[in-house]
């Protein structure tokens, strides 16, 4: 998966509306998207939005991973930050600290270069939810702004592959 689609603000007010429709909350834990993921959930003068999105932590150095969103210490001395399980971590401890039916997190590398032992672009992403948990791993190109772009972008599909796939499980 070299680029994501990138998710027009109409697709965006529908994840918003079917959040809103469900009853459901989300929240960000971020790391390389540096608070972009929130930002983009709550952009659009939509009715709804401020009462789906709960909030958002930058945990963008490695330690405040630990420290307010319960991420394994261990864990990230184990593995760093760029990890399938610091991710669901993240996820879950965003959705415990702001009290949301939905957590989601990203956390990898947007370069401009290597980071970690990984190349830019490795990012994952993970979303917990009231049926689960999903993970993606992805290997995105481009500079800085376009990994970071196609990691945001990537999570709210995440987010709105899981209320298709969780279906009544998740809120109906």
């Amino acid at each position: 998966m070299g680029t994501v689609t990138a998710v027009s603000d109409e697709a965006l007010a529908d994840l918003i509306a079917a959040l809103t429709q469900r009853g459901l909350t989300v929240a960000t834990a971020e790391s390389l998207t540096g608070g972009g993921l929130v930002a983009r959930l709550d952009a659009l003068p939509i009715s709804g939005a401020s009462h789906v999105v709960r909030g958002g932590a930058c945990t963008y150095a490695v330690d405040t991973k630990a420290s307010v969103l319960g991420v394994s210490e261990s864990r990230l001395a184990l593995t760093g930050p760029v990890d399938e399980q610091v991710a669901r971590q993240m996820a879950r401890g965003a959705r415990e600290l702001f009290h949301a039916d939905i957590g989601v997190s990203t956390t990898g590398v947007a370069g401009p270069g290597p980071a970690d032992g990984f190349p830019a672009g490795t990012v994952h992403i993970a979303c917990v939810h009231p049926a689960g948990e999903e993970h993606r791993l992805l290997r995105l190109h481009g500079d800085r702004a376009a990994v970071r772009a196609g990691a945001i972008d990537a999570a709210i599909v995440l987010v709105r592959d899981v209320l298709d796939f969780a279906g009544a499980q998740v809120g109906d």
